[in-house]
């Protein structure tokens, strides 16, 4: 089985009600979307991009892998399913983004085609010991949004076209059969993440998009849960005017993004039926972007636009539909493994995500489905939790909060304020909101020390910056992934014979 990942990054899940939604101009991703199974309610591990990226491939949340932050190292240590996979003799590659911090660039992959579009060492640190303090270097601010529009090239977009180039190319390379292994291919894009710009014939496309503004509209920023106002204070939200005209083109230019990617997703598999090699294939996100929903901006929070993920898995053996059973980024380690026929004794104990085959056959999933964040714009980890219709989420600087989503799909009306959780004590049903705080408080405290938890991140924290600012004096030896090109062994050259590199270059054969 040939497995092919696209992931992407900042893709609200909530477009994604079932595959995307329809008003997207996204022909290829509903194409895949109509054999696939699938997952409305898919939850990051974390919504920020390298702990949710490192507990997308190892299938352990952030206080198990140590990854906290964009700026925390990925141990070497840690089995992701790139080595699952190919310890079982899988060929492993990766195009395109991965946030790894650390001098391991690959983490399982045996190849690499591109280097990170972000930085690899310890420079992004927060710093609970300055609660409040803006890093202005490297913070978000709301400038994305101010600044959003048209361009033909950015930052970002010259990333993806590589990324999406280099997979193309690899995968004309695997058709030609000179490596008999099954492969598995990630390509990681860092659309649509900001900054908000598009290209104008994308751009065109939303011209009466009746989407562009949000369905809750900015809140005083008294009314923001505590949580939330550390956020607009991290984003630097006081020092910007924010017109509804920003808003609305910086929507459209991600609604635009997300069509440059179904093009990029298009032309990869494009390449798959030109070729004739049938592949498994994943589609999701690291974490969300609230897109201006009361006023907030990019990730760092678990309400459903940040953290709430599309994930979508066409494959022989799940049926096509909906699953709307909650489930998590930390699921698609064991959900590989499974789907490759691996030895799940040997996966299982280095992860504690659940495979999702058997609910692309009609099963129910049980527990809850966890989440975690430890970095910018908190001074304190917070946790979650989502089982059902609820969502609780915990920290031990505010109030806990608990939303019934079916009723309450905007997460305004925190039912834990004022609730008495001991009425519903000792069980759980699933529609009253006091056995759902009580069960919720219960699990909570079985899965998390929070003043361990917390006490772990600062140490971690503190030897980051002692480390960087090391590392910075004198010679410095970046740890960025530098991609490695022998031109003497590409193309024709004169220890190579012509009849058979024509041959053996052609693919498919016939």
């Amino acid at each position: 089985m040939n497995v092919l990942i696209l992931m992407v990054d900042q893709l609200n899940g909530t477009l994604f009600p079932d595959g995307p939604a329809p008003w997207l101009h996204a022909p290829n991703l509903k194409r895949l979307a109509e054999r696939s199974t699938r997952f409305r309610n898919c939850y990051t591990a974390s919504p920020l991009c390298a702990p949710g990226r490192a507990s997308f491939m190892s299938g352990l949340l952030p206080s198990r892998t140590r990854v906290y932050d964009n700026a925390a190292e990925f141990a070497s240590d840690i089995p992701t399913y790139a080595h699952h996979m190919r310890r079982a003799g899988w060929r492993t590659c990766l195009s395109g983004k991965m946030h790894f911090v650390g001098p391991d660039q690959l983490h399982g992959f045996e190849e690499r085609l591109t280097t990170d579009i972000y930085p690899a060492d310890f420079g992004w640190t927060p710093d609970y010991r300055n609660p409040g303090e803006r890093i202005d270097w490297w913070y978000h601010n709301m400038g994305s949004v101010t600044g959003s529009g048209v361009a033909e090239i950015t930052n970002q977009m010259e990333y993806d076209d590589e990324v999406a180039h280099h997979a193309k190319m690899w995968l004309y390379d695997a058709a030609r059969g000179r490596d008999d292994r099954p492969w598995c291919l990630t390509a990681s894009f860092t659309h649509p993440h900001d900054p908000y710009v598009a290209r104008r014939r994308l751009w065109d496309l939303y011209e009466d998009c009746p989407r562009l503004m949000p369905e809750v509209g900015e809140m005083p920023y008294e009314d923001h849960d505590p949580h939330s106002k550390r956020i607009l204070d991290a984003n630097d939200r006081g020092h910007f005017d924010v017109t509804p005209e920003d808003v609305a083109r910086s929507r459209r230019a991600y609604f635009a993004n997300v069509s440059y990617l179904d093009e990029k997703v298009g032309e990869i598999l494009q390449v798959l039926d030109d070729t004739r090699q049938e592949a498994t294939i994943l589609f999701l996100s690291d974490h969300g972007d609230m897109l201006g929903e009361r006023g907030l901006w990019y990730k760092m929070s678990f309400l459903e636009g940040s953290s709430r993920v599309p994930l979508m898995i066409s494959t022989p053996s799940m049926a096509p539909g909906l699953v709307t059973d909650p489930v998590s980024n930390i699921d698609v380690c064991p959900t590989l493994c499974d789907l490759a026929g691996i030895d799940m004794s040997e996966v299982e104990p280095w992860t504690t995500g659940q495979s999702l085959r058997e609910l692309g056959q009609g099963k129910r999933r049980q527990t809850a489905v966890a989440m975690e964040y430890a970095a910018e714009g908190s001074y304190a980890p917070l946790v979650a939790l989502r089982q059902g219709r609820w969502k609780y989420t915990r920290c031990a600087l505010d109030p806990e909060q608990l939303f019934d989503l079916h009723a309450d799909p905007h997460e305004l009306t925190n039912l834990a304020d004022g609730l008495d959780a001991t009425d519903g004590a000792g069980t759980w049903n699933t529609d009253d909101p006091a056995a759902a705080l009580a069960h919720f408080r219960g699990d909570a405290d079985a899965r998390w020390d929070l003043d361990r938890f917390d006490a772990e991140v600062r140490e971690s924290q503190a030897r980051r910056w002692i480390v960087y600012e090391a590392l910075r004096q004198g010679g410095y030896y970046p740890w960025d992934y530098q991609p490695l090109r022998v031109a003497s062994e590409r193309y024709m050259r004169n220890h190579m014979d012509l009849n058979v590199l024509e041959d053996a270059q052609r693919a498919p054969k016939d």
